[in-house]
């Protein structure tokens, strides 16, 4: 979307937010529970969900326990495992969605924002979408840095004989069965899609370019009569996500303080010497730097897998496909009939940041140059009323995702409600808050293990600076952004009398 494009503004809203994922559901929820009704939810893909309705592969399911990877504004979910899987999150964001009113006059489905604009004259944002033109006070940026898949780049992957699947597009019409499988890659998606693909396939060929920290995962089924019980006692579903909130912050800890990872990696190496008897596998599984310094895995059936006699690790990365065959560094030649490529996202790239432009003209992606920074992960100093959910610097290996995403959301509600307390038109972080903020946080990352403990991972920009992870605990960071500080943001004088071309967005119903 050019700079310098304008046009009549069809439709107003005071506040959009794009992307229906978890964290665009919660932010409408929460907007409007706060007594901001006037808010419309964009999502390009043709139903909610965001990477919970994208990624069907088999065996993807979520690695935080269900009871805190939720709302905790709908805890009274009762979840079928302690590890919920993909179809079941799925259903209970579609379930909350419609408990909490998000009808068609708040969530406009098959709608992709193609670019936004600030218009410093009006004191709005100007988006184009497939579907016409909107304007809007505020935009809410929730699209998840789970989002763009990376793809396998190598010579000759284009002439590939058989289908290529990424895990985040998988295909269900593909079939498996009796079939030489090549997965390509050793994180998150791939522990967990190659021991539920290995009972199908003739042969299963792993590509780990990089071996992984892998805990064992207590995935245990939760029986109806469990579920009842916590339904009975008051504050039992509170104490037990209390409860996992502490475990988890337990990992963090070790994170923070490097030597005590130690003591987890001793167990994710016993987990591997009892899952797996052949030394030759076992040193090949075993990496060769700090737990934590990439996403901690958590696994029961991933070492069993590699151990059936027809699967096979290949420690190497891919370098070219050649006819059917997959190619590694060290010269294997693993004959294919299906690739799959387990290769994750571009973790860094925020959708949109190339086509939103701040009041001087330049793009997000711009601004950033290559490195995004915001303001507590939220609010990015140029960008006047953004903000930004799962933002940079924000998550780590250790919490919920969904814990970070309340806490902005209570930041975000607050910012709301200073912005109509003193009519004003708009607010932007201050440049000298925002870069004594991030100082702060790249200072504080020196000393954890996700910059010192000898990998490289998505955490990092190809500049080298860490623009994922939180440095401290989950708790400080709650603590933060409960506390919303007017000082911190310049403040602009009350909005203008909208134009004569902006009107308020209708319902489907009413419009042609």
């Amino acid at each position: 979307m050019p700079a310098q494009a304008s046009g009549p503004v069809l439709r107003h809203v005071r506040v959009v937010v794009v992307g229906a994922g978890f964290s665009g559901i919660g932010a409408a929820i929460r907007l409007r529970q706060a007594g901001v009704r006037d808010v419309l939810l964009l999502e390009k893909g043709p139903q909610l969900g965001g990477t919970w309705r994208d990624n069907t592969y088999p065996g993807c399911a979520c690695d935080v326990p269900s009871t805190l990877y939720s709302y905790s504004f709908t805890p009274d979910t009762a979840w079928s495992r302690l590890f919920a899987g993909q179809r079941e999150i799925h259903a209970y964001l579609r379930t909350t969605a419609e408990r909490h009113g998000l009808g068609r006059d708040v969530l406009r489905c098959g709608v992709g924002v193609l670019g936004a604009r600030w218009d410093p004259a009006a004191g709005r944002w100007r988006l184009e979408t497939s579907d016409g033109a909107y304007s809007a006070e505020v935009l809410v940026l929730a699209t998840g840095p789970w989002h763009v898949p990376r793809r396998l780049d190598v010579p000759g992957i284009e002439g590939f004989d058989g289908p290529v699947l990424h895990t985040a597009e998988w295909d269900d019409g593909v079939e498996l069965a009796g079939r030489r499988v090549t997965v390509v890659g050793s994180g998150a998606s791939a522990v967990q899609v190659v021991p539920a693909i290995q009972s199908r396939a003739a042969t299963v060929r792993l590509f780990q370019r990089t071996a992984q920290w892998v805990l064992p995962k207590p995935d245990l089924a939760l029986p109806p009569a469990l579920n009842r019980s916590l339904d009975r006692l008051p504050g039992a579903r509170s104490a037990m996500r209390s409860g996992q909130y502490a475990l988890q912050e337990g990992f963090g800890y070790a994170f923070r303080h490097p030597h005590l990872a130690r003591v987890l990696e001793a167990g994710a190496r016993a987990h591997l010497r009892l899952a797996v008897r052949d030394r030759r596998l076992r040193q090949a599984l075993t990496p060769d730097y700090r737990l934590g310094c990439k996403r901690l895995l958590t696994s029961s059936t991933f070492y069993p897998a590699l151990a059936r006699p027809h699967v096979r690790l290949h420690p190497t990365a891919v370098t070219a496909v050649r006819g059917n065959e997959v190619i590694g560094a060290d010269g294997t030649a693993a004959p294919t009939d299906v690739l799959i490529t387990a290769t994750g996202f571009r973790v860094g790239e925020l959708p949109l940041s190339r086509s939103l432009y701040g009041p001087d003209g330049r793009s997000l992606h711009e601004a950033w140059g290559g490195e995004p920074k915001a303001y507590l992960g939220t609010s990015v100093s140029g960008f006047p009323n953004l903000f930004l959910l799962l933002g940079p610097n924000l998550l780590g290996g250790s919490t919920s995702a969904i814990t970070v995403l309340e806490a902005q959301l209570a930041y975000l509600t607050a910012a709301l409600a200073r912005l109509d307390e003193g009519g004003h038109r708009a607010l932007e972080v201050r440049p000298g808050v925002q870069a004594a903020y991030n100082a702060a946080v790249q200072e504080a990352l020196d000393g954890t293990v996700y910059n010192s403990g000898g990998c490289t991972s998505y955490y990092f920009s190809p500049s080298g600076r860490n623009t994922f992870a939180w440095p401290w605990s989950t708790g400080h960071l709650v603590r933060r952004l409960s506390r919303f500080d007017p000082a911190s943001y310049a403040w602009r004088e009350p909005a203008a009398t909208p134009s004569q071309t902006e009107s308020p967005v209708p319902t489907r119903s009413e419009r042609p």
